[in-house]
């Protein structure tokens, strides 16, 4: 079957990863690398991390439960921290190939896992990125945020309702994440998934099992 959707995560696809933020933050401080993740993956349905995604809390109270689960694997690290790394960098070869792939007649979709906190989807930390970001938005056909439908990834529930939305099965779907973790339902779903490492490693993968050319996509 022919492929007619591409669903692209946010933040580590469309804008550089946080990850790389989080561990420049933990060098800074001195904690051990990949602290911040150690922290998230600890009951990761129910911990202040997926309290948060799903809206069920607050900036403040994020700051101080994510800092007593810090502290109960060892060091003091308030929410606030993790907050202020959340932002990426856009990357600029991502926010063409949306354009490219809308040209081609593709359907566009982002599903992405945010919070209620700084300005917009992309949780920009100034008006002026929020604008940019809000910009890209506008490229898709459907945008789901975690933080205002209660559900996050890798719940199969959401890519499900961004199929229904767009009118799609999974099986006519390319899915891209950073995380193998939310790849993971999207493929058992159906959909093909790509693992983002990098811009141009994503995109050399999903131009070739959407069979299109240099020529076709603007190279």
């Amino acid at each position: 079957m022919a492929f007619k959707t591409v669903i692209f995560d946010f933040g580590g696809v469309i804008t550089s990863s946080p990850f790389e933020a989080f561990n420049a933050m933990e060098a800074e401080r001195g904690l051990p690398r990949d602290f911040v993740r150690r922290v998230n993956s600890a009951s990761p349905d129910s911990n202040a991390w997926a309290k948060f995604e799903r809206a069920e809390i607050d900036a403040a109270a994020f700051d101080e439960l994510f800092a007593d689960e810090a502290e109960a694997l060892g060091h003091r690290l308030e929410g606030s921290a993790v907050i202020a790394c959340l932002s990426g960098d856009i990357r600029p070869e991502m926010v063409a190939a949306l354009d490219h792939l809308k040209a081609a007649g593709f359907k566009l979709g982002c599903i992405t896992n945010n919070v209620p906190t700084g300005h917009g989807a992309g949780m920009a930390g100034s008006a002026e990125k929020a604008t940019a970001v809000a910009a890209i938005l506008t490229r898709f056909d459907q945008v789901i945020e975690s933080s205002k439908v209660g559900i996050r990834k890798p719940d199969p529930r959401i890519y499900q309702m961004m199929c229904d939305i767009l009118g799609v099965t999974p099986s006519e779907c390319v899915y891209l994440d950073d995380l193998g973790i939310n790849c993971k339902p999207a493929a058992a779903l159906g959909m093909a998934a790509i693992k983002v490492t990098g811009g141009a490693q994503a995109l050399d993968e999903l131009y070739t099992l959407l069979k299109l050319t240099p020529a076709q996509v603007g190279g």
